[in-house]
């Protein structure tokens, strides 16, 4: 006869201790795994968690330009519409030039005229330069005419002692005499004429460097009235060339506020151009996160509007002061009741931006990541 088999049934003392086992090996295995997330984490934190700073007070930036018009005008055409890209120098809006090419062509009329007044006194001064030179000469003249006389008196003079004394002696005929004597007075009247010749031509002289003096001042007054309409002309031009607005940078029109037919006046504004490729980050950290930041630091910048993608930057520059100090009303805190609150400051980032990547834009909501590692001597870290 074949004999039954009996299975031997587990006891539920023997099952208990299996789940116990079980479980305690579970809890094991989950309190290492913990344990060793904990390392990870603290060496996570050692390594790289300690150093890096973190805001989400921070947005995109750029230095846009509000475009304004220098002259007054009627707009003929705008040349741009919304949101347009623009390179820098590419001509945005025309305003109506007419009465402006009309007073640049008066100006020029008008430097035009100056010139020939300068070159009418230049020619008055050297005919002034050339008389001076011959009333130099007339005088010259009439001193040596002064001097011939003067001689010729002297020598009238001496025949005339010599006829008195030969008429004393009876050598000479008293005819004789009166000859001398009266060609004596003749003398000395030639010299006195000679003489008030030779002070008239040195008063003719002093005439003609006193007219001199006035062909200079007459020139000075004419060089400085065509200084005066150059600089006329240069600005006529100016506002002529003005009547073309460009662009001072490259980027994308908005805030288009101007239309054709429109008149507009100076400081109006126009439209502004966003340099959106020179765009930058303003991040407000914390003062007790600046301690150990530098420029040059890397940064990673999330963009609220690309989740999914990370942009990489560097510190440029800080802010010299708080953003309370530079506020409209700054706290006072020289008062009775005192709240000390953590300020903070504005740290430029410039941002690394790829050839192909997203459209960064200014005014978009970022989160940025200072890895201030490159502050720390190499041993210590």
């Amino acid at each position: 006869m074949n004999a039954a088999v009996e299975t031997p049934t587990p006891t539920p003392t023997t099952e208990h201790a299996t789940i116990r086992t079980r479980r305690r090996l579970v809890y094991i295995g989950g309190a290492g795994l913990g344990v060793l997330a904990l390392l990870a984490l603290a060496g996570y934190w050692f390594t790289t968690g300690r150093y890096l700073e973190s805001t989400d007070d921070a947005y995109i930036r750029a230095d846009w330009v509000a475009l304004s018009s220098r002259v007054a005008g009627y707009v003929a055409t705008v040349e741009v519409e919304d949101d347009q890209p623009v390179q820098a120098g590419a001509v945005l809006v025309r305003l109506q030039d007419r009465d402006y090419q009309a007073r640049r062509d008066r100006a020029r009329a008008a430097e035009r005229q100056a010139q020939a007044a300068i070159d009418a006194a230049q020619a008055h001064r050297e005919l002034a330069v050339q008389r001076i030179e011959q009333q130099a000469q007339a005088t010259l003249k009439a001193e040596a005419a002064v001097h011939s006389a003067s001689a010729e008196r002297r020598r009238s003079q001496l025949d005339l002692q010599r006829y008195q004394g030969l008429v004393r002696d009876e050598a000479a005929t008293t005819q004789r005499l009166e000859q001398a004597l009266a060609a004596a007075n003749q003398a000395k009247a030639v010299e006195q004429g000679a003489k008030a010749a030779w002070r008239e031509q040195q008063a003719q002289q002093r005439m003609a460097k006193a007219g001199a003096a006035q062909a200079e001042a007459d020139l000075q007054q004419r060089q400085a009235a065509f200084e005066s309409a150059s600089a006329e002309r240069r600005l006529a031009e100016q506002d002529a060339q003005d009547t073309v607005l460009r662009a001072p940078v490259a980027g994308v029109v908005g805030q288009r506020r101007v239309r054709a037919g429109q008149y507009v006046a100076p400081g109006q504004p126009l439209l502004a151009v966003v340099p959106v490729a020179q765009a930058y980050v303003v991040a407000n950290y914390k003062e007790t996160q600046l301690a150990r930041m530098r420029p040059g630091q890397p940064v990673q910048v999330q963009v609220d509007s690309f989740p999914g993608h990370a942009f990489k930057g560097h510190v440029a520059s800080f802010s010299p002061a708080s953003g309370n100090v530079f506020a409209l009303l700054p706290s006072d805190n020289a008062t009775g009741n005192f709240t000390k609150i953590v300020q903070r400051f504005p740290v430029g980032i410039l941002l690394d931006l790829p050839a192909n990547g997203p459209q960064i834009l200014p005014g978009m909501s970022v989160v940025t990541t200072v890895d201030t590692r490159t502050s720390e001597p190499a041993d210590a870290r």
